[in-house]
């Protein structure tokens, strides 16, 4: 049975709002005040984007003091590379065939 508790990846980046938090911790381990800041949402909102992002792994939260900390996981993103590299072959396949054709109409 599937857990219905574990977001999937591709879900959790979906949103530009969290593909925007991966790409602020990737600079550094931040707090959720701090990544509000750089937000137009509330600080709950953030929350929320938070917990869908460390329940899909790609951030793991650390309790120091009276704040949570957070940091990237990107490990969880070799799934998307895996699956985006099923579809590169196809891509080189299309490009080189338009490559001839360019080049066959260029003569």
């Amino acid at each position: 049975m599937l857990d219905q508790s574990k977001h999937d990846v591709f879900q959790a980046i979906s949103d530009p709002t969290r593909r925007s938090v991966l790409k602020l911790l990737t600079e550094k381990e931040m707090s959720i005040t701090e990544i509000a800041e750089h937000f137009p949402i509330s600080r709950t909102a953030v929350n929320k984007h938070l917990h869908i992002l460390s329940n899909s792994g790609l951030v793991r939260s650390q309790r120091i003091g009276r704040e949570t900390r957070y940091t990237l996981n990107p490990e969880p993103l070799k799934e998307i590379q895996n699956w985006l590299a099923f579809f590169e072959h196809y891509w080189d396949e299309k490009l080189a065939t338009l490559k001839k054709i360019v080049e066959e109409s260029n003569v």
